[in-house]
């Protein structure tokens, strides 16, 4: 007879119900072979006195390997480890050392890919001059917690609480649609609109769909990793050109639309560029959509902070000047009014939002119904409009206040064009300062910055970053400079 008494150990005072415990111990025993296929197991008062347990827990732990197939009842003789396992090769205990842990290393290949590997941003608390988040105390909660709260009591809870449209709620489409055609002159319908979670959901899908391995897909020589990342997974050939003060170098992407023929898709950011903020000059937005009709490429313009612009009434999209149907117009709440809100959209015409909406319910049957109904409430109720201007004066009014206290305080340590709109400012410093060295100095100083290392081009080092200015109140910002100030010197 097996020492079962030092085999199984127990423990009272854990989570785990200890015939649970017991259970998977006999089944580890199996497994490894020390139980073998048609072994008779003790009898349950037996196992019981020699564990100092009550007999009903015995009972319980064989019954629950009697339900999973790992044991066998015999009436009148006992229980038994099921005669199938013969047929199982025992599984060898794993120290707790070696460097195979399951839990670590899976133990069959796969490929990864490097152009995934890349920091996820998060919200730092204290100090911070980042990315170009909003300021989530700006956020219009006691609203959005009344909107929640009215789904709960509004329509038919079966169908409320069911499967919802894959394409988003209907709410939400209708609002987002009145509101693009009415800040962005669209001309679109709900069924023009796709929800997505975030943009970066629909720059995924948009480039799941069209993209095809080895499709030529042309961006900024500087701009968003997030997008490059999905047309690499979808296979494409990346090809870049420059951006200067006036954005894109569309007389260059002519260049290679004459040199390729089949340019497939370029990705913009034409309100403000990202990372450097700048705008597309009017004329260059022309000749893109002039190019996009000659060669028949897609334009993918990522408006990511539109509502966000200091200088005059916001540019309108490319999408707005669209008579083909060319451009793909991506947007997002996350930088309107927190990134926790995964509210994103996706708007082109009918025949594209459909497969997208197909292609959505593979991978996320639909979106949150109850967020989106809320959201599509603010809209309606004018909440949400409210919150925009309100938070536009705000960042404006930061920004402002940012940019002085950079020329003030730091005038040789880097150069910047104080920006017509969004949330950050790109900052480019001397030569001779390491930014990696810098944002941990100021990270050690209790300021967080990123070290702009993302946003260099292959072979260029640009020596640049965003400073995000939107997330901070004044002092906050007084405090954030004078911390750079400090690690610069």
């Amino acid at each position: 007879m097996l020492p079962f008494k030092s085999l199984l150990t127990i423990s009272k005072s854990a989570s785990t119900p200890v015939f649970v415990q017991l259970s998977e111990q006999i089944n580890q025993l199996i497994r490894a072979g020390t139980l073998s296929a048609g072994q008779r197991l003790p009898g349950t008062r037996q196992l019981a006195d020699w564990l100092g347990v009550h007999r009903q827990t015995i009972v319980a732990a064989y019954d629950e390997g009697l339900a999973q197939g790992w044991l066998e009842s015999r009436p009148g003789s006992g229980t038994y480890v099921a005669v199938h396992f013969s047929d199982v090769t025992p599984q060898a205990l794993v120290s707790e050392t070696a460097n195979n842990l399951p839990n670590e290393k899976p133990g069959y290949a796969f490929a990864e890919m490097p152009f995934l590997k890349r920091p996820v941003l998060i919200n730092q608390s204290g100090l911070r001059l980042d990315d170009g988040f909003p300021d989530i105390r700006l956020a219009p909660m006691d609203e959005l917690s009344r909107a929640y709260r009215s789904y709960f009591r509004w329509g038919d809870p079966q169908k409320q609480f069911g499967y919802n449209d894959t394409k988003g709620h209907l709410l939400l489409r209708e609002q987002l649609s009145i509101h693009l055609n009415e800040t962005r002159g669209l001309r679109t319908t709900p069924d023009n609109v796709l929800i997505t979670r975030g943009s970066i959901m629909g720059l995924h899908l948009v480039s799941q769909v069209l993209l095809q391995p080895g499709d030529i897909v042309v961006t900024g020589e500087t701009t968003w990793a997030g997008a490059t990342m999905n047309f690499l997974k979808a296979g494409a050939t990346l090809l870049t050109v420059p951006v200067d003060q006036h954005g894109l170098d569309v007389e260059a992407l002519a260049d290679l639309c004459e040199q390729h023929g089949a340019i497939r898709m370029v990705f913009v950011t034409p309100h403000h560029h990202y990372p450097t903020t700048v705008t597309l000059r009017a004329d260059r937005r022309i000749r893109l959509l002039q190019l996009a009709e000659q060669y028949g490429f897609a334009v993918l313009e990522d408006d990511y902070d539109y509502d966000f612009h200091y200088l005059s009434r916001p540019i309108l999209p490319l999408a707005s000047a669209d008579p083909q149907g060319m451009v793909v117009y991506v947007g997002s709440l996350t930088k309107s009014v927190a990134p926790a809100f995964r509210v994103g959209y996706v708007v082109a015409p009918t025949g594209l939002i459909d497969e997208l909406a197909r292609l959505r319910r593979i991978i996320d049957r639909q979106g949150d119904p109850i967020l989106e109904f809320a959201v599509g409430q603010l809209f309606k109720t004018g909440d949400l409009k409210r919150h925009f201007r309100k938070a536009l004066r705000t960042y404006h009014a930061r920004r402002d206040c940012f940019c002085d206290l950079l020329t003030k305080e730091l005038p040789d340590a880097m150069q910047f064009t104080k920006p017509d709109g969004g949330m950050a400012v790109w900052a480019r410093f001397d030569p001779a300062i390491d930014m990696n060295q810098l944002a941990e100095r100021a990270g050690r100083e209790g300021l967080f910055l990123s070290n702009g290392l993302s946003h260099n081009p292959p072979g260029q080092r640009l020596n640049a970053t965003r400073l995000g200015f939107a997330s901070s109140i004044e002092s906050e910002l007084e405090q954030s400079v004078a911390v750079l100030k400090k690690v610069l010197s």
